[in-house]
């Protein structure tokens, strides 16, 4: 398989798109490349970070990006809020777009063990739709050949 690069994005890439670019490096079959972007980049929710600790993926020197800051030729545009999905640009007639818009995990005004559940529970929907995203047909050929 040639190299194929898959392209998170939400707004501030701060929590979603950066647990999603945590688990996709964790889980991508070899010559997949992955990215994370923003569209108004925040900063890394110290929340994703700790929550993706807990299951021993480490986000820990992940940074906000623009999406100026991405390579251009993508392969797939995953948007993981509605907003992103709107705002993000067209990256070409090869790319395939696919949306994934779930709860922002830091909106609320929540207690901290709320604000924990909730980024726990974004965390494992997405670690589940990675692994689906990786078990289409098109990356077989990487599994096969042993990687990851």
């Amino acid at each position: 398989m040639s190299s194929k690069r898959v392209l998170f994005v939400c707004t501030g890439n701060a929590a979603r798109s950066q647990m999603a670019e945590g688990w996709a490096r964790a889980m991508a079959p070899a010559g997949v490349e992955v990215y994370s972007a923003g569209t108004h980049p925040a900063g890394v929710s110290p929340l994703a970070v700790e929550v993706m600790e807990e299951r021993d993926v480490d986000i820990s020197q992940h940074r906000s990006k623009l999406l100026t800051e991405v390579p251009v030729e993508i392969d797939w545009v995953i948007t993981l809020c509605a907003q992103a999905d709107a705002e993000c640009p067209t990256l070409g007639a090869r790319v395939e777009r696919l949306a994934w818009h779930l709860p922002d995990p830091a909106r609320g005004g929540r207690n901290e063990e709320e604000a924990r559940r909730g980024f726990r529970e974004t965390r494992d929907e997405i670690e589940q739709r990675v692994r689906n995203f990786f078990a289409r047909p098109e990356f077989s050929a990487a599994r096969e050949s042993g990687a990851q």
